[in-house]
């Protein structure tokens, strides 16, 4: 039941003696709801991100947009058997599911290359939106959304869970109440999740009834190949996440889990580091259908001189680990060593009565807080101006590794750099139609 059925229900039975259930009054009400839209029900979209918004009370999941049929039909199913309905509207495009007036906030999970123009869009429609992460695959691009939204007044959200998890914000919060001393260095690990496919050189046929055109949007134009894009009928992991011009790859895929919680540690959520420098990595051949990188070890700096090494790790273990100038704390968002804690410590005193010091962190799951914020209109823990920050740092370790392990100088106020090179390489080459359109609307 929308805000304008309700009302109307609520009139209509005023005249006769009613006894109203306490949960139509109360904060489940369906006039106190946030209306959800889907944009993207694929692996993730469905699974945990439309799951979480269906197990919550305030929240009523009333669109979903996919341009598979078999993925839009499953997650609309999905919705309405949670309901009990047949309510949930199915779009095969999103700009129509942007112009409906029911919705309030807006989830993509879509593949990489889509996530600025959707969120773009829906800001500019109006909408609230929270945004799968990398959230860009720029940092152009991110600049432009996260500047949008504040102009437009809208919330948002990068969809990263890592602070919400408690033992990554437990260690951030003995690095900012100073249990570790002056903090001097971090270092940040990912799994080595991604691997090479040599190239393909004969397209395969198009499945019935998916609109590839409107999957690559605004990339350049290229044969379907299956192993670009995703298998049919399935929820496997994607293709597209090891496919450059799709996808970055692990670099930004989990290092903006992890970067971000180093971030908020070392109180950069909205700066970056000023060099950067890629050691050593692996990136298989451009002509490869999966050519993201294979490994990478790249060496940043930051104006107050902590120096952070960001890499992949071999035994598939991401952690951050801070050191300071009296002890070094380690949590680890997955992968660990099997009977070992999630969070480790140079002294038992490092991690005490946290829970009494004057520096505390929220532990909200990202979907909460993105409602909450949606009501209050408070910004999120990881709003786009965050996010893209984030994002930003992983890009630029790209970058040096792009230019052959150049040492990148960065302005993080100004976000230039006074190397033209890499300039040009922090704005995505090519954009096919106007699906990224620059000029602000009111």
């Amino acid at each position: 039941m929308n805000r304008r059925t309700f009302i109307q229900t609520v009139i209509a039975a005023s005249a006769a003696p009613t006894v109203i259930p306490a949960r139509v009054l109360g904060q489940d009400a369906p006039s106190k709801r946030i209306n959800v839209g889907m944009i993207g029900c694929g692996r993730h979209g469905t699974s945990p991100n439309l799951d979480q918004f269906l197990k919550m009370a305030d929240v009523s999941v009333i669109a979903v947009c996919d341009v598979d049929p078999w993925r839009m039909d499953n997650a609309q199913k999905k919705t309405n058997d949670h309901y009990k309905t047949n309510a949930c509207k199915a779009y095969r495009d999103f700009r129509e599911l942007l112009q409906d007036k029911d919705i309030d906030a807006v989830m993509v999970s879509t593949c990489d290359h889509w996530h600025i123009p959707h969120a773009l869009a829906a800001v500019r429609a109006g909408k609230d939106v929270s945004v799968e992460k990398p959230i860009a695959l720029s940092i152009r691009e991110g600049r432009l959304l996260a500047d949008e939204a504040k102009r437009l007044g809208r919330v948002t959200r990068n969809d990263s869970e890592c602070r919400g998890v408690h033992q990554m914000a437990l260690a951030a919060e003995a690095v900012l109440n100073g249990r570790i001393g002056k903090l001097t260095k971090v270092y940040v690990t990912v799994p080595a999740g991604d691997v090479t496919a040599p190239p393909v050189t004969t397209p395969d046929p198009v499945p019935d009834g998916f609109d590839y055109d409107m999957w690559l949007g605004p990339c350049p134009e290229a044969p379907y190949i299956q192993r670009r894009v995703h298998d049919p009928q399935k929820f496997n992991r994607p293709h597209w996440m090891r496919v450059l011009g799709h996808c970055e790859g692990m670099v930004t895929n989990w290092g903006t889990h992890v970067n971000d919680v180093a971030h908020m540690a070392m109180r950069m959520d909205e700066s970056g580091p000023v060099w950067v420098k890629a050691k050593t990595w692996k990136q298989p051949p451009r002509e490869n259908v999966w050519n993201v990188l294979t490994d990478f070890d790249i060496d940043y700096r930051y104006a107050n001189g902590v120096e952070l090494n960001y890499k992949v790790d071999p035994a598939n273990h991401a952690y951050t680990r801070f050191e300071g100038e009296d002890g070094w704390v380690q949590a680890s968002f997955s992968g660990q060593p099997k009977d070992t804690p999630n969070i480790t410590a140079s002294a038992p005193d490092v991690l005490k009565d946290l829970d009494k010091a004057p520096v505390r962190l929220p532990r909200t799951i990202d979907k909460r807080d993105f409602i909450d914020c949606v009501k209050s209109r408070a910004r999120t823990m990881q709003d786009a101006e965050v996010g893209r920050r984030t994002c930003a740092m992983c890009q630029l370790g790209h970058i040096s590794i792009q230019l052959g392990g150049r040492e990148v100088v960065w302005d993080p106020a100004k976000e230039v750099s006074p190397d033209p090179d890499v300039n040009k390489l922090t704005d995505r080459p090519h954009w096919r139609g106007h699906w990224l359109d620059p000029t602000p609307r009111a």
